[in-house]
């Protein structure tokens, strides 16, 4: 990379590509063989009293009458002038439905990414100091038992205590009908998927970073630097923990995909306007263009997060590049 650049990264636009068109093509063909009525999504239940006439007028009108393959190649045209079509359940273009509901998703998964890692790191830290004493064994044994929890059932736990027996939060929703600009709304409405997000995810994480100082802490140098009279605390904070950045921020663009996942579920527990709740509709009813631009920001994010992983790991550790065959050749003319 250092050498040329361009190379480099035209290399990863060209994969990123691919990568796209690959998904695009899964997807779409998966989508349209899977069974369902697509018909049902756009007429409701007047499709199932159509004629066989009329059924055939309406999958021409959608597109629905010609080969998969004819499909997926007038969809691409489309596609690449970013005209995606309509949404079949909303009536109106996918990217108007999907920029009403992505505010939320990124609010939620958002913030929870952020407080996942910055909890994570100093829950880590504050392991690692305290290594082996009671405070680490318990929250060692806590944390284990919370990640093992699965997301949708912990949701439905809370619901069922804070907002059916307590009624101090609201259960569902992003807010409260006409009070959408309301912020403190909003923020009673992000509590228990918030909480979930970050109890479902932050242990794991913790525990990365607890073992990683761990080892960084029993390294050469940190023998040497207490042999010359370092204190402990400036070697964990001015020497371990800053080794274990890269390393952080590398499992930090990996983790995207995880989290976003575990967004995706929570929303739909919550009945929460975002996109995981829009992707499991558009699923369920069939509504093919929305699933198809939802599949592809979603694996668009993946891919880049895992990209800009890969080059922190290389930036890290070069040997992750493999051969240099440059290098190699520069030796044998010798």
């Amino acid at each position: 990379m250092r050498k040329n650049p361009w190379i480099y990264y035209g290399k990863n636009l060209l994969i990123f590509v691919v990568s796209i068109f690959l998904l695009s093509v899964i997807v779409f063909y998966i989508a349209r063989l899977a069974p369902g009525d697509p018909l049902v999504s756009y007429y409701g239940d007047r499709a199932e009293k159509m004629t066989a006439g009329e059924r055939a007028w309406a999958e021409e009108k959608l597109g629905l009458h010609e080969s998969i393959t004819v499909q997926y190649g007038k969809w691409l045209g489309r596609a690449v002038r970013a005209d995606f079509g309509i949404s079949y359940k909303y009536k109106m273009d996918v990217l108007e439905v999907i920029k009403g509901r992505i505010g939320n998703t990124l609010l939620l998964g958002g913030v929870g990414f952020v407080l996942i890692f910055v909890l994570a790191l100093l829950l880590g830290i504050w392991c690692a100091w305290n290594e082996e004493r009671l405070i680490d064994r318990a929250i060692c044994k806590i944390g284990t038992v919370t990640s093992c929890i699965p997301e949708f059932w912990l949701s439905l736990v809370l619901i069922l205590i804070f907002a059916v027996e307590l009624k101090v939060l609201p259960s569902s929703g992003a807010y409260t009908i006409g009070k959408e600009n309301d912020l403190g709304d909003r923020i009673l409405h992000l509590i228990l998927p918030m909480t979930v997000v970050v109890l479902g995810h932050l242990w794991y994480y913790a525990y990365l970073i607890r073992n990683k100082l761990l080892e960084e802490v029993r390294a050469d140098y940190v023998l040497l630097a207490k042999s010359k009279g370092v204190t402990g605390k400036s070697v964990m904070f001015r020497h371990c923990v800053r080794n274990i950045i890269p390393t952080y921020l590398s499992i930090m663009a990996i983790s995207v995909p995880h989290i976003l996942g575990g967004t995706y579920i929570i929303e739909m527990v919550f009945s929460y306007p975002g996109i995981g709740t829009l992707s499991y509709e558009s699923a369920r009813y069939q509504d093919y263009n929305l699933l198809m631009v939802i599949c592809l920001l979603s694996g668009a994010l993946v891919i880049l997060c895992n990209m800009i992983a890969q080059t922190i790991n290389e930036r890290i550790d070069p040997r992750m590049k493999g051969p240099d065959l440059t290098e190699n050749v520069e030796v044998i003319m010798r």
